[in-house]
């Protein structure tokens, strides 16, 4: 029996030159027997092999044989002989990973290093290769060193397993950070080292690196701060700049480094002239106005790239999506002057053949199709493409979406447009269990989703409970109604509310209705919207109501009987009574809305809205505004005829990549017309509270109601006033104090709110798409152009009666709805107003 031992690569090779006697003969195979395998399949291993059954086959090719087998990588020693004609061979498989253990590494995560370790072929499952384990461990290393850990060490460990398996455990030692002592700029004249080094990201040790870790050397922020650096001079006008060399010190501890740069700075050159070349398949004057680069100023090199880049979008809004411009200056040495060319290849008008949608595991294509202002078969524009990508973003369903242009292999004038989409929570479906400070625990089983069953429809169905309002309703809205973007909705309720739960004057409406509405796209970022409907109103009070909504129950007489309660709630004075209550009685010579109006109403009620919307999501937008105008009105025919204007508006401007500001404001205002001479008190506005002015408590800012009085108004003196302003009580038969004189928030006709809110990035948090945090400056309250006249906190619209707070606060997109929180300080707070420094909200109620 002949053999050929194969126990490494190259040392396999000499073994099968030396190992075959030179008096091996040729012979036909007549079969194949593989011994010593376990988990490799016999099918693997006939696959690999050169040769097979009747071949004739000598000591050359059972070498390479053995070679070729050998280089599948699965083996650790491979045997060759002959058995007769019976070829036999008996392989040792290498051993698989079982599993893979990674300890004490903290700097960089464990399913980082699992992913790099997948990349190299060591991932549970694969062949154990000893050689890249070895590399794998030197190229951590460098890693750890690159990030400044110059004492890090990796040790790794084979642990032998049954079933020829093996479990690969590494130990990490990650060491400590080098801090950074000193950074040193030489070369440099113009700019000194203070002003240079204020743009770095790396800082030597200074007295809030503990907090900030600035001074933690890493390899690549200071590849980082070089290219700050050229970038500082090349767009000042020193085209010539050049580094020389840059260095990094350890001492010999490994505890500390000191980087020292050194430049060139050169001269300061001016752009002396500015023109294009090439193929201008747009006209020339139509590309001009993107060079911003201009004759006189000083070279700039961030210029020259925006011109490139915006000259490039408009040949891409043209269809040439992969044109390519390149600005190329030519220096002059003797003046110091350089001349700027844009050198333009427009290629092949493209067209799109394909687009295409991946992430959508819910939203059907349609959804996101008609979002498309891109279609497939015409020519391709940048714009229309990059416009779907925003309009996607805008629907709220989805945390982020990308788009990838690519062209189509063997063509170069078609390509195929990507969007890939990842999905978030845009409502919630069966039961619900909220709590919202303010209202309450929130109970019920519902439907509230603003993309049903991946349609893009929005739906709501439910009945919900709280300790303020018991609602039942159903409401849809198509927003592609039609094809053009028409959008239908309808929606019918019933709802019982309490509003003394809520902080308002005690009393409780019960209203059913039902309305259609519809919405026109009038531009790209523009919508009309008009809705119809009807309301039934009724308005319960207890038996003492505040003085604005029914006067307060007097009884049959007073005093000498002179003085009586009208039907309509006024008092009829013709009677005489002693002077000493004249000025009391004056107060409430006004009837209560309820005794004038009534208290159920049909109403019939229109609408009419303005959006506009820039803004780059549905859902937490950080780029863009909005803005909307609103009228909402009981028509004739209606038992009360009112309207009220509204305005919303936000904008986002961002202050650097991570900082954004946001502006809000909210206007509303209100009154009666026809019979009606003010704006029915249920209508009125409220401030306060989350979403309105943070730290006062929801809906107390603003005008309070006048205090209910109880049985009879009397002196118990007639001759002394003082003694005024009590009451008879039956039960006890003596006179006392009212005992219903506590005010109550009432609201009032005109809304004034408005927030500054500065975006940062939540801390320790890697998906920041769902989650929210800012610091906020409200300012806002209610004012009415009606007061009553005993009303108190009854302003006009007075500046000086704002109301403002400051403080911090989070919102977290989850799939129970939205999560906020926010901490605040009021200030300039009135008499009455009730403040809260914390406050929170969980859920959503219809």
């Amino acid at each position: 029996m002949l053999y050929i031992k194969k126990k490494f690569y190259i040392a396999g090779l000499l073994a099968a030159a030396f190992s075959l006697p030179a008096w091996a003969e040729q012979f036909v195979v007549s079969d194949i027997r593989v011994e010593g395998l376990q988990r490799i399949s016999a099918g693997s291993v006939f696959s690999a092999l050169p040769l097979s059954v009747n071949d004739n086959v000598d000591a050359s090719m059972l070498r390479h044989s053995a070679k070729t087998l050998f280089s599948t990588g699965n083996f650790d020693d491979i045997q060759i002989g002959r058995d007769g004609d019976v070829l036999v061979i008996q392989v040792l498989e290498r051993p698989s990973i079982s599993e893979i253990n990674i300890e004490g590494n903290k700097a960089i995560e464990t399913d980082a290093l699992l992913e790099g370790l997948k990349g190299a072929g060591l991932a549970e499952g694969k062949v154990l290769k000893r050689s890249t384990l070895e590399g794998m461990r030197l190229e951590l290393q460098r890693q750890y060193v690159s990030q400044g850990r110059y004492d890090a060490s990796i040790d790794t460990e084979v642990q032998q397993e049954p079933r020829n398996r093996v479990a690969v455990n590494i130990n990490v030692n990650e060491g400590n950070v080098a801090r950074i002592r000193n950074v040193n700029i030489v070369g440099n004249s113009v700019y000194d080292n203070k002003e240079l080094l204020d743009n770095f990201e790396l800082r030597s040790t200074g007295m809030f690196s503990w907090i900030s870790g600035d001074d933690k050397y890493s390899k690549e922020k200071l590849q980082g701060d070089i290219e700050k650096l050229q970038s500082y001079y090349l767009d000042r006008g020193y085209i010539n700049y050049r580094l020389e060399s840059s260095q990094v010190s350890i001492t010999p501890d490994r505890e500390s480094v000191y980087i020292t740069i050194n430049v060139n700075e050169g001269e300061e050159f001016i752009v002396s002239d500015v023109e294009l070349s090439g193929d201008l398949v747009v006209p020339e004057e139509e590309l001009s106005k993107f060079l911003i680069v201009q004759t006189g100023q000083t070279f700039s090199q961030t210029f020259v790239t925006r011109s490139e880049e915006y000259v490039t979008q408009r040949l891409g809004n043209a269809g040439y999506t992969f044109a390519k411009v390149v600005g190329r200056p030519e220096i002059n040495e003797e003046d110091n002057t350089v001349s700027l060319k844009f050198f333009v290849d427009p290629g092949k008008r493209a067209y799109v053949r394909r687009i295409a949608f991946r992430g959508n595991t819910k939203t059907r294509d349609d959804v996101l199709r008609r979002e498309m202002r891109q279609m497939e078969a015409a020519t391709a524009s940048t714009s229309s493409i990059e416009q779907g990508r925003v309009r996607l973003e805008r629907l709220g369903f989805f945390k982020g979406v990308s788009v990838d242009t690519r062209e189509v292999a063997g063509t170069d004038d078609l390509v195929d447009v990507e969007y890939t989409v990842e999905e978030q929570p845009s409502g919630s479906i069966g039961a619900s269990v909220g709590y919202a400070q303010g209202t309450g625990m929130i109970l019920g089983a519902n439907i509230q989703q603003n993309n049903f069953m991946g349609t893009g429809n929005r739906v709501g169905v439910g009945v919900n409970f709280s300790s303020y309002q018991r609602t039942a309703s159903y409401s849809y809205v198509n927003p592609y109604y039609t094809e053009d973007g028409v959008s239908r909705g309808f929606s019918v309720y019933y709802r019982e509310t309490n509003l003394e739960e809520v902080n308002v004057a005690s009393y409780s409406t019960n209203s059913y209705g039902a309305a259609m509405n519809f919405g026109y796209p009038i531009k790209e970022t523009e919508r009309l919207g008009f809705s119809l409907g009807y309301q039934n109103t009724h308005i319960t009070t207890g038996e003492y109501a505040v003085q604005e909504i029914t006067r307060s129950p007097l009884e049959q007489g007073w005093i000498d009987g002179s003085w009586t309660l009208n039907p309509d709630g006024t008092i009829d004075t013709s009677g005489s009574l002693d002077p000493v209550n004249d000025d009391y009685f004056q107060t409430f010579d006004q009837g209560g809305f309820i005794d004038v109006y009534g208290d159920r109403y049909n109403l019939f009620k229109m609408s009419a809205s303005w959006t506009q919307s820039t803004l780059n999501r549905g859902q937490l937008a950080t780029r863009g505004y909005s803005q909307s105008v609103a009228i909402d009105m009981a028509v004739p025919g209606s038992d009360l005829t009112y309207y009220k204007l509204t305005y919303n508006g936000q904008y986002f401007m961002p202050l650097t990549k991570s900082l954004t500001l946001r502006f809000r404001g909210e206007l509303g205002y209100g009154d009666g017309y026809g019979d009606i001479e003010h704006l029915p008190f249920f209508e009125n506005f409220y401030a306060g509270g989350y979403g309105s002015v943070r730290g006062f408590k929801s809906n107390t800012l603003g005008p309070q109601s006048t205090p209910a009085q109880s049985y009879q108004v009397n002196c118990v003196d007639q001759s002394d006033s003082s003694t005024c302003g009590y009451v008879y009580d039956p039960e006890t038969g003596t006179y006392v104090s009212n005992p219903l004189d506590s005010s109550d928030p009432f609201g009032g006709n005109v809304l004034v709110e408005g927030s500054i809110e500065l975006i940062f990035p939540a801390p320790f948090v890697k998906d920041k798409r769902s989650l929210r945090t800012a610091f906020f400056l409200d300012a806002g309250n209610v004012f009415s152009t009606d007061c009553y006249e005993d009303q108190q906190d009854c302003y006009k619209p007075d500046a000086a009666e704002l109301r403002y707070s400051v403080g911090v606060g989070l919102t977290w997109i989850t799939g129970f709805g939205p999560l906020t929180f926010s901490l605040a300080k009021p200030f300039n707070e009135g008499e009455n107003d009730d403040t809260e420094v914390f406050q929170f909200s969980l859920g959503q109620a219809f």
